[in-house]
């Protein structure tokens, strides 16, 4: 059964919005304080964070995973494409972050100055952060939205960043190590280019319709109910967990239409059992006509 959680999903949103204003609004106060580069990029990566979550708002408006008459087989490719957006801003938000890192290397600029109440409110910061990448998690999860785990992904992704640069501003305060302020960017900025790769991977089977479930799984379930003799051309797209679908061709042993109906609901209530969210179309042919073609570019050798 179909079920449409958009409203679970932009609640969840909207609060985790003004958690990252706020967080971000910390960041940049506490970078204005010390004149730290990588304080910067951690606030503007904390930017990305509510541009994200505007961004999954407006996907989540037209991902609604009920048909209608323009979109048949439902709008979840929204949110798939809202998705790739996080990815993207994974991305710029790298690119600040070695930025900022190489005109601190490179620059003359001032030493970095902080202070004990500065550290105490970049702990609160982090707080909040690690509360949002486990309550939007634990809500994805749930609700199987996709944009509220790739959002959260992109959140603990942050929530590194930021363990990064208190740990240098930590070192700057205790032993005036001024050159961990750059030396810690530049991992941060794989951990967030890593988040990016893992969101861009998660999402793009949905958009090329890559194969969802193994054409080999789906004929050995056909092929277990009673009355099947052939099975053949089986294709599936979309994601299991979230939505798949699947199409195959059938032989069957009945005399009648409504024997072979029973046969094919029997497949069919044994692949939802397995799958769902799944929607099946089955296409009986008639007993002459056999393949030994189990899907595209493969073939069942007996």
């Amino acid at each position: 059964m179909i079920t449409d959680n958009r409203s679970t999903v932009r609640r969840v949103l909207l609060l985790t919005l003004v958690l990252n204003l706020f967080v971000m609004g910390l960041k940049a106060f506490v970078g204005v304080s010390t004149g730290s580069l990588s304080l910067f990029a951690d606030a503007l990566h904390s930017l990305t964070d509510s541009a994200n979550n505007i961004l999954g708002l407006v996907a989540s408006q037209f991902s609604s995973p009920l048909p209608d008459r323009e979109h048949p087989y439902g709008h979840q490719k929204f949110e798939a494409i809202g998705a790739l957006g996080i990815a993207a801003f994974l991305g710029i938000a790298c690119f600040e972050i070695v930025q900022s890192a190489l005109e601190r290397l490179l620059g003359t600029n001032e030493p970095v100055q902080i202070s004990s109440t500065e550290l105490w409110i970049l702990l609160i910061v982090l707080g909040v952060n690690i509360f949002v990448a486990f309550y939007e998690r634990n809500e994805g999860r749930r609700v199987g939205s996709p944009i509220l785990l790739a959002d959260a992904q992109h959140t603990m992704s942050d929530v590194w960043v930021t363990i990064s640069v208190l740990a240098g501003l930590l070192g700057i305060w205790l032993f005036q190590w001024q050159w961990l302020d750059v030396a810690l960017a530049f991992p941060v900025a794989i951990l967030v280019l890593q988040s990016g790769w893992t969101v861009l991977k998660q999402n793009l089977p949905w958009l090329v319709d890559e194969v969802a479930i193994a054409p080999e799984a789906i004929h050995a379930i056909a092929m277990s109910v009673p009355g099947v003799v052939n099975c053949h051309d089986i294709a599936s797209r979309g994601v299991v967990g979230r939505q798949s679908f699947i199409e195959m061709h059938l032989i069957v042993d009945a005399k009648d239409v409504n024997t072979a109906h029973d046969i094919t609901e029997a497949i069919e209530a044994k692949l939802v059992e397995k799958y769902s969210p799944v929607r099946v179309i089955i296409h009986i042919e008639p007993p002459s006509y056999r393949s030994d073609q189990i899907s595209y570019g493969t073939a069942h050798h007996s």
